[in-house]
């Protein structure tokens, strides 16, 4: 993946993040290029920057060395406002808390975030999203009145809504059941197919991380470039590539 720069659209090169006060730096990574299209992801225990990962991939956190680009743009160059629109404008976030509005149905979550750019015909789209994630019967049901899955269904459907360039998904199964987080796993991966948004997850999951093009292990703030097999005892494997 890593030689194919010409086509990658995100680009981390020799990239480190310290937190404030700290000395050792969280994250190290050398080296990532992440292509239009591709499914990517990130595996590692709690704690070990995964979150802090995103942060940095998506502009909420800035770099402390190194070189950020994403679609072009160096974020490291960006004013926190700057940074904010083009997320806004080309980033699809996932929270494993839904992060849902509550006074909202359905239908008006989904629309929102075309809403705010002004978009007429917002509900419109919104419809066909919950009807491609398989909840147009529920257009009219608010958060609290939705199960765990029915709720990040509609999360993903509010996050690809605007038709972003990514999504990023941060353990967007950890809350659900076996069946539910499966049946979202197909939902995120077809409708990201569809649109060829690239999606870059992190999470816990063997199962959902043996579906992806390409893993990562993080682990002691540096990613280890291989592929995760799914062995028969349930045990993770990392091969080096």
């Amino acid at each position: 993946m890593v030689e194919n720069r010409s086509n990658s659209v995100v680009e981390l090169e020799q990239v480190t993040f310290t937190w404030p006060g700290n000395q050792t730096p969280t994250l190290d990574i050398k080296q990532l290029h992440i292509t239009k299209g591709e499914h990517l992801f990130i595996k590692g225990p709690s704690g070990c920057g995964k979150s802090t990962l995103l942060g940095l991939l998506t502009g909420i956190n800035t770099t402390s060395s190194g070189q950020l680009r994403v679609l072009g743009q160096d974020l490291n160059q960006m004013k926190g406002s700057q940074r904010d629109k083009f997320r806004a404008d080309h980033i699809g976030y996932i929270f494993q808390q839904f992060n849902l509005l509550p006074e909202l149905t359905a239908l008006n979550n989904v629309a929102l975030p075309l809403k705010l750019r002004g978009d007429k015909h917002a509900i419109t789209k919104a419809m066909a999203w919950l009807e491609k994630v398989g909840l147009a019967h529920r257009k009219n049901h608010k958060p609290g009145e939705l199960s765990g899955g029915e709720q990040q269904g509609v999360a993903i459907a509010r996050a690809l809504v605007f038709e972003p360039n990514f999504i990023f998904a941060d353990e967007p199964t950890g809350n659900l059941d076996q069946k539910s987080a499966t049946e979202i796993a197909d939902i995120l991966f077809a409708c990201c197919q569809e649109n060829n948004a690239g999606l870059v997850v992190v999470t816990h999951s063997n199962v959902l991380a043996s579906r992806a093009q390409h893993t990562f292990l993080l682990a002691n703030g540096s990613l280890a470039d291989g592929q995760i097999r799914q062995e028969s005892n349930e045990a993770l494997k990392v091969v080096s590539c």
